[in-house]
């Protein structure tokens, strides 16, 4: 399974609207060991590279049972993470000092869905 976002992925993501701010979701299932990885990558993400590119953690909580889902679709852990804009998630990502630290994410999971979402306009 997949876990981090590719190029094509990115350049498709980058053309819809570069400078629309995004809010991603981001759905983790962890590996055996994992969160302890991923918690030395999230302190990262906090400390160095969402005040860098503008980003803020809008919640990071643990999945609970699922009230309505299939098997298998329960997660480990959910974040809603903000962005300024697409270029700033896009920028963050070619960091090469955030390439070296992404390691510890791709390593702690299993199984993630990383998904764009854009805010409904206000009636």
């Amino acid at each position: 399974m997949a876990v981090d976002p590719i190029g094509p992925d990115l350049r498709d993501f980058l053309r819809a609207d570069p400078d629309a701010p995004v809010v991603m979701l981001n759905l983790l299932r962890f590996a055996d060991g994992g969160r302890e990885s991923y918690a030395r990558y999230a302190a990262a993400l906090h400390e160095t590279f969402l005040p860098r590119y503008g980003g803020e953690v809008l919640y990071a909580g643990d999945g609970l049972p699922a009230l309505v889902a299939e098997d298998g679709q329960a997660w480990d852990a959910v974040l809603l993470v903000r962005y300024p804009t697409r270029q700033a998630f896009c920028a963050m990502v070619a960091d090469p000092d955030y390439q070296q630290v992404t390691a510890l994410r791709t390593v702690a999971l299993r199984e993630a869905v990383l998904q764009p979402t854009r805010a409904w306009p206000r009636a």
